[in-house]
């Protein structure tokens, strides 16, 4: 029998107000999403003047970080042209995403969900995905 750890939802209360609160202080309103370690979406916010295009990237950002155990932008990176990875974006039918945004969550080396936001650039949805997660290690 297995043991498994994952983010509860006070966990994905505390990732959503810290990606919040730094999507604030950089003006940029933002989607986030929050899963467990298996990539099923625990929390969502649309902050007022989120893309509406960014609901389901978002959503998809964390549901890649999670059950990839890697961060979107990491898939990113390899799935060039000619990496190792190239193509990978139209896996599982087009949700694994390549764009910087989507981290997962790790607590004592296991992931144990993921964040993933979206609105700004790859740069501003990273920044803010780390914000929450700084916000959960405290």
């Amino acid at each position: 029998m297995l043991t498994v750890r994952r983010l509860d939802i006070a966990d994905a209360g505390i990732l959503i107000a810290g990606a919040r609160a730094r999507a604030q202080e950089i003006g940029v309103p933002m989607c986030i999403a929050v899963t467990d370690e298996g990539g099923t979406l625990l929390a969502f916010e649309r902050m007022d003047g989120g893309k509406v295009t960014s609901v389901t990237i978002a959503i998809d950002k964390a549901y890649t970080a999670a059950a990839a155990k890697k961060a979107t932008h990491e898939y990113g990176e390899i799935s060039q042209p000619g990496g190792p990875a190239y193509g990978i974006a139209s896996a599982i039918g087009g949700r694994l995403m390549v764009v910087g945004g989507g981290l997962p969550v790790i607590v004592d080396g296991e992931v144990v969900g993921a964040i993933g936001v979206s609105s700004g650039t790859p740069a501003q949805d990273r920044d803010v995905a780390q914000a929450g997660i700084a916000g959960l290690s405290g």
